[in-house]
């Protein structure tokens, strides 16, 4: 199916559901252990087999817009360090000296077409290749073509840079992203301007990527804030492989019958919104007001995840009132998933871990969260003979 015939087609079915108050939905309910959410052990599974085997978003495109731009990111016990190259390409680099481990980069953003290791003065290009040892002739030879930063597997497309943590793992970007990222590519988030990020800190990474699948808590959690626009408990999912596309209908979405359903696929944002998100850990928003791109990143312990939200908009503003307006915007989108999803989910967190219950349950209306949930058990089974998890 078509990109366009996959919209028209969720659009109508939303339309369908709200005129008939259902929702999507699965064929049953569907339980997962307490432990899921809390185990040291299964914590370190997810981390090894999912998060550094599999591709993961590292960065923005226009974080690093011109030749020399970099970033650091703390990812799980991963320094990384990404790069634009002289060339415009991206790259991903773990943040180590390979002297003595010392981070080569210690800001979070800047422009520089070499690193100086702080320690002992070793110098790299911003592309990782080790350019100059300190004082080499007291030190001893040296093959700086064996000893630059250590290259991590990189993917650029669609304004998204993506890496693999395991260096060692063969990864096809192409099939793991999919339909996605060419439905994101359409989107152009490259030409974007990047606005701002903020960070915030929650509870398991499955709590906070739970909340982000389902409009069934719109109207208690989000009374003031996403339910006066959204309607609650409504939802249609489509996939592409492990990632969703999540509709939600708008209270105007009626404004739509006006509309020739072949064309509905243009109105994104009047009358329906969508949640894209990337398995396992990123939502991304596209609001007319600004977009919000969210990355979890579990831990340092399993009942914790520390949450970068990154800000775009489609064009750069241009007086102080426009980019007060954005800013403006940003915070209330911080504050909303801050206040109000993470302050639930770390009392969620605190119930789960009180042993009250053995499980926690998803609804047939939480089809987001079961297909979620079912990919992550495919990949901790870490048996490609197995079947992949159908929506």
């Amino acid at each position: 199916m078509s990109k366009k015939s996959l919209y028209n087609h969720a659009v109508k079915k939303m339309i369908d559901y709200v005129d008939n108050k259902q929702t999507d939905m699965a064929e049953s309910t569907m339980s997962v252990p307490c432990t899921a959410y809390t185990d040291p052990d299964g914590w370190q599974q997810e981390i090894d087999l999912i998060f550094k085997n599999r591709p993961i978003f590292v960065a923005l495109s226009q974080e690093l817009p011109n030749p020399g731009d970099y970033k650091t990111l703390q990812f799980v016990d991963k320094p990384l360090l990404i790069t634009r190259t002289a060339d415009g390409s991206a790259r991903v680099m773990l943040n180590v000296c390979p002297h003595r481990a010392m981070q080569v980069a210690t800001e979070e953003y800047g422009t520089r077409s070499r690193f100086t290791c702080q320690y002992h003065g070793w110098s790299f290009r911003n592309d990782g290749d080790l350019i100059a040892v300190a004082d080499q002739n007291k030190f001893g030879d040296v093959d700086k073509s064996c000893h630059g930063l250590t290259q991590l597997p990189t993917y650029e497309r669609g304004g998204l840079i993506f890496a693999v943590l395991n260096g060692d793992t063969e990864v096809d970007f192409e099939e793991h992203l999919g339909g996605m990222i060419e439905d994101i590519e359409d989107i152009g988030f490259d030409k974007w301007h990047f606005c701002g990020k903020r960070t915030i800190y929650g509870a398991n990474w499955k709590i906070a990527y739970d909340g982000y699948l389902e409009g069934y808590h719109f109207a208690i959690a989000h009374p003031e804030t996403v339910n006066p626009r959204t309607y609650s408990n409504i939802m249609h999912f489509e996939n592409y492989g492990p990632h969703i596309l999540l509709g939600f209908p708008q209270r105007s979405i009626h404004t739509l019958k006006d509309v020739n359903p072949d064309e509905y696929w243009k109105h994104e944002n009047h009358g329906y919104d969508f949640i894209r998100t990337l398995f396992p850990n990123v939502s991304i928003f596209v609001a007319p007001e600004i977009t919000q791109v969210a990355q979890i990143i579990p831990g340092p312990t399993p009942g914790e995840n520390t949450t970068h939200l990154y800000f775009i908009h489609h064009t750069a503003p241009e007086t102080d009132q426009e980019k007060q307006a954005l800013d403006d915007m940003i915070e209330w989108l911080r504050n909303v998933v801050d206040n109000e999803d993470y302050f639930m989910g770390l009392r969620i967190q605190k119930g789960i871990e009180s042993g009250a219950h053995s499980h926690v349950m998803f609804g047939r209306n939480e089809r987001g969260n079961q297909f979620f949930h079912k990919w992550v058990d495919y990949c901790l089974a870490n048996d490609p003979s197995l079947p992949k998890p159908t929506l």
